[in-house]
């Protein structure tokens, strides 16, 4: 998302919030392809808002994910990239989000839907299957170059939840292990923490370890922070950013927030 009720872009008209958000951060998940193929109209305002380097990791319209589970999905997949032709190089990667039902026995469905997909785009794959984490060998041979999604939950279900939101994260999110293998050269890692903004900082110290090894080793990953209530989310991102840029200090600075608001005196 790049809107959220408590987030400073909020006073902005809603075709403006794109452009805010990507003074705050410079990736985002594209959840809203997740739902609905977007508009050609849609598509100009992000391309107006945003600059060449900014990431859009587009999850593929679940009508092929989940209703279709990857077959038979050619004329919708056909409609989804056409729509997001003009994005250009904004398209960081086409993201897969598998069902928790989808296991072992889907993956040829996925090899065959990954080799379909050009190979212009980048390609990541998340799974919610607990048979991939106990062996992942069969879903790494058929990943064949795309990359695997990390989505690590174990903050989130670390300890009981005390907040309303905590409390509804803990019955819709997978409680998945924390996996921190890279099998290309740009990783992705969800990781979701707590609201309390200390607790997720907590939690993400084995994640600034991880980031700055990929980064030594020249890759370019995407990490996304989240908490149950999403209320800080921006500035915690641009605090992870910065914990690792400690480690890193010639890893690029993210831009200053631009002012949503007119400035006052008080």
């Amino acid at each position: 998302m790049w809107s959220h009720p408590s987030w400073e872009n909020r006073p902005l008209a809603p075709r403006e919030r794109l452009r805010a958000y990507a003074s705050w951060c410079n990736a985002v998940e594209g959840n809203t392809t997740f739902y609905a193929t977007p508009s050609a109209d849609t598509v100009a305002s992000w391309v107006e808002q945003t600059t060449p380097e900014f990431r859009f990791l587009l999850k593929i319209p679940k009508t092929v994910t989940h209703e279709r589970r990857l077959v038979d999905v050619a004329p919708r997949m056909r409609a989804f990239l056409d729509a997001v032709e003009p994005l250009g190089q904004r398209v960081h990667a086409l993201w897969v989000q598998l069902p928790p039902s989808f296991g072992p026995a889907d993956l040829p469905a996925l090899a065959s839907f990954l080799r379909r997909l050009p190979r212009d785009y980048r390609r990541v794959v998340e799974v919610r299957h607990p048979a991939f984490f106990d062996d992942p060998r069969a879903l790494e041979a058929t990943l064949d170059g795309a990359e695997w999604v990390t989505f690590d939950t174990t903050v989130l279900f670390g300890q009981p939840p005390v907040t309303e939101a905590e409390q509804e994260s803990w019955q819709k999110k997978p409680r998945l292990p924390r996996r921190a293998e890279a099998l290309t050269a740009h990783p992705v890692v969800r990781y979701i923490g707590r609201d309390d903004p200390e607790r997720t900082a907590l939690g993400w110290r084995p994640w600034v370890d991880t980031v700055v090894t990929w980064l030594r080793e020249g890759r370019s990953p995407t990490v996304f922070i989240h908490t149950p209530d999403n209320a800080e989310a921006p500035s915690l991102a641009r605090r992870f950013h910065d914990d690792v840029r400690e480690r890193l200090p010639g890893l690029a600075s993210l831009p200053e927030p631009v002012p949503t608001q007119p400035l006052t005196l008080f």
